[in-house]
């Protein structure tokens, strides 16, 4: 495991990956950073989806100069909504640092882009053609350019861009700094890193064979804001024998821990900000069943081996396909079966469609469960029991005090009082949870890469989902048509 602190990362970059949830480097990242920190020329050989602009963007940030307001990193990209996405990220990233990042890509008005040039970016992203228009015009200006990526090197040559690329490189000074991330590497890829580099450096992250057996996927999307009541719901609804929830930040673990404790619930919390003592305290009590519910970050819960887990819930989603592998892997131990469960911001859909590409599996789609669904749930569990109950054991005993009850009260009276005591009541209790940054990732050609970061707190209260509609407008405050909680009858997306 490598954290961004182990890999020298400036503290304001590595607040910026803090807030954003980030605690550990993916390959990519863990090996790209030091060497483009260090000055080399890198080619990166590794798949959508893997922290890429992570990897070539802190280095960058880390070179650029705050007090000059030139162009100093160039990041070149196939399309528009790649350029957005990335320029996006790096501000999140840098946002800090005083660095800031602008996109640029044909199709937006020229006079636009040229008045955002004046504001002085020490970043640009952008497509090819759309860099050529305004080098060849002088409004983008690559003399003081350090370093330069290209992403995506193979989509740009597939779009036929080769040529553009070479131009772009060529025009750039002597003595910068070039990485070059690609998917695959045909030999004209090959043949610019080889004419146009500087004995450059080679990572390679080969794309595991990630399978996941045992484990029932379902995902549930919904709003952010109504996270936290679904949660709820769908714990009353099954209650879990031992559950984990996964959350991307420290904080979020926290929040999530207080909440449900608020609600009645027994659950504690694990992080990296935690001592190996409280750590290891949180976990014996979990394996001994002394708690029901686990909340964790990736980081903490790594090599997590208890058995019995039924169910684990991704409240956010992880940011690489193999992180998602690890999460759910805490269940379907031991050949039994287990469930995991997945809240998906609708921003966040092409990212689980590339998690389900890469393990090779497809999630079936959930109605997010109401409040009276969850109160049915408790109410069948109490039922349920009950049969146990008078198929396991001799209850002569109890036959005097139960006839009694029957000559003052009808027998339905009497067996709701039992099943209103036996069934816990949720606690109305106000909790609030940080809202964190959706991830994005590339969708099909022409779809939007666009990202835009969630903010602020959110208030709920139990018992009510506040929220509005979900796409489509079929389920308002949580609840379907019939109000129950049920897969969706077509369970493919």
């Amino acid at each position: 495991m490598t954290t961004f602190k182990d890999l020298g990362v400036s503290a304001p970059i590595l607040k910026a990956i803090n807030n954003m949830g980030f605690e550990e480097a993916t390959p990519i990242q863990a090996q790209t950073i030091p060497l483009g920190v260090e000055g080399n020329d890198v080619i990166g050989q590794a798949q959508t989806g893997t922290g890429k602009t992570a990897a070539f963007g802190i280095p960058m940030l880390e070179k650029v100069d705050t007090k000059l307001r030139k162009i100093q990193g160039l990041v070149v990209a196939p399309t528009r909504e790649l350029a957005i996405q990335v320029a996006e990220e790096l501000n999140r990233i840098g946002r800090h640092t005083g660095v800031r990042a602008l996109a640029i890509f044909g199709g937006q008005p020229m006079d636009r882009q040229i008045r955002a040039l004046k504001d002085g970016p020490q970043i640009v992203v952008a497509t090819p053609g759309r860099l050529l228009d305004h080098m060849r015009r002088r409004t983008i200006h690559i003399s003081m350019v350090q370093i330069a990526v290209l992403d995506e090197a193979d989509e740009m040559l597939n779009m036929g861009f080769i040529d553009d690329i070479r131009e772009i490189l060529k025009a750039i000074p002597e003595g910068h700094q070039t990485l070059l991330f690609s998917a695959t590497m045909p030999k004209e890829i090959r043949e610019i890193a080889t004419t146009l580099m500087n004995n450059p450096k080679e990572v390679k992250v080969k794309a595991k064979e990630m399978t996941v057996e045992n484990i029932d996927q379902y995902f549930i999307e919904i709003p952010e804001k109504q996270k936290f009541e679904t949660l709820n719901n769908h714990l009353d609804i099954h209650s879990p024998d031992l559950a984990i929830v996964f959350a991307r930040t420290k904080k979020r673990v926290d929040e999530i821990t207080e909440g449900l404790q608020a609600r009645g619930y027994r659950a504690e919390g694990i992080h990296g900000d935690l001592t190996q003592g409280k750590r290891m305290s949180v976990l014996n009590k979990f394996k001994h069943g002394r708690l029901d519910v686990l909340v964790a970050t990736d980081v903490a819960a790594r090599g997590l081996d208890i058995s019995g887990v039924t169910h684990v819930y991704n409240f956010d989603i992880p940011q690489d396909p193999e992180s998602y592998v690890h999460r759910i892997g805490r269940t379907g131990r031991a050949g039994r079966t287990g469930e995991a469960i997945s809240f998906i911001t609708p921003r966040e859909m092409a990212h689980l469609n590339l998690i389900e590409k890469v393990t090779k599996s497809k999630m079936k789609r959930l109605m997010p469960p109401s409040y009276k669904d969850a109160q049915r749930g408790k109410q069948q569990l109490t039922i349920d029991k009950l049969l146990r109950t008078i198929e396991r054991h001799d209850l002569k005993d109890y036959h005097e005090a139960a006839n009694e009850l029957l000559e003052n009260h009808d027998s339905v009276t009497v067996i709701a009082a039992a099943l209103k005591l036996m069934t816990k009541e949720r606690k109305d209790t106000p909790v609030t949870i940080s809202s964190v940054a959706p991830i994005s990732v590339k969708k099909a050609k022409g779809g939007d890469r666009r990202n835009r970061s969630g903010s602020g707190n959110k208030r709920y209260y139990g018992g009510r989902n506040q929220g509005g509609r979900n796409q489509g407008g079929r389920n308002q405050g949580g609840r379907n048509r019939k109000g129950n909680y049920q897969k969706s009858r077509n369970n493919s997306k």
